[in-house]
């Protein structure tokens, strides 16, 4: 077998530098190298000395804001992406124990109708469920949070008025702190959902998401329940909303904030509307 080449005069001389040589390989090192190494690998050594004492407290300083927000930033885009994937599981879920329940209904009793409750509770629910998965998706967004600024507010109202078949807007939160960040469009049940974003200056944002309720297949809706429903309140992951209907069209206020907070929030916004 061949022998390893032996290290170069400049290895050693960066290796003692660095104190990477045992003390008998570092007095063997020295004791190779000319008077001239030696001296400069012991100013070297002295300047990195000096540097770590001069920097030292940066170590002690907290992290600068700009690193610290976008931290938290990313940590929030995994957050969501990981509810995303969590509540697309359990809306499978859902759905295969509703299919596995209704079959097994059916074979028992195939000319029996669907309760009432049921029929009306499955769209609300996937209204509400709708709203938080809208929100868990977008309000992390840094640089597309929205498809129509605030800038644009008239705009912005027209369009998905047009689009969601009645007139609409944005309530203003303003003395909640919550500014209107803008708006898009989204798909829903038999039709178009729009969401509205607003932002206060901690950084938090809630989102209202709205647009027409349909009614179940199995039959129309009972006159109260298609009118108006009184405040329901949904909760999925870290993301909680308080929903209602008004005249056939739903309202979902969710956010990332205590039931209370959101609570206050939402009974604003019905009052607005």
């Amino acid at each position: 077998m061949s022998t390893p080449p032996a290290p170069s005069d400049e290895d050693r001389l960066h290796a003692l530098v660095d104190g990477r040589l045992p003390p008998a390989d570092a007095a063997a090192a020295r004791a190779a190298l000319g008077a001239q190494a030696v001296a400069d690998a012991d100013a070297w050594q002295g300047q990195r000395a000096e540097l770590r004492e001069l920097h030292a407290g940066l170590l002690q300083e907290p992290l600068p804001a700009p690193l610290a927000a976008a931290a938290e930033r990313l940590q929030a885009r995994l957050d969501a992406r990981r509810a995303w994937w969590r509540l697309g599981g359990l809306a499978a879920s859902v759905l295969l124990a509703f299919l596995a329940g209704w079959l097994g209904r059916a074979q028992l009793d195939r000319n029996a109708a669907p309760g009432p409750a049921l029929a009306q509770a499955a769209p609300l629910q996937r209204f509400a469920h709708a709203a938080t998965v809208a929100h868990a998706l977008y309000q992390p967004e840094v640089r597309h949070p929205v498809e129509v600024p605030a800038a644009q507010q008239e705009h912005l109202v027209q369009w998905l008025g047009k689009r969601l078949g009645r007139p609409i807007h944005a309530p203003d939160l303003h003395e909640t702190g919550y500014e209107l960040v803008g708006g898009r469009l989204l798909p829903g049940d038999g039709g178009a959902r729009a969401q509205f974003m607003y932002q206060r200056a901690g950084g938090e944002r809630i989102t209202l998401y709205l647009g027409a309720v349909q009614a179940s297949a199995a039959g129309p809706a009972p006159a109260a329940s298609a009118a108006e429903t009184a405040f329901r309140f949904e909760h999925d992951g870290n993301t909680s909303a308080f929903y209602w209907v008004d005249q056939g069209f739903g309202y979902a206020l969710a956010g990332n904030l205590p039931r209370a907070e959101l609570l206050a929030l939402a009974t604003l916004v019905y009052r607005s509307l």
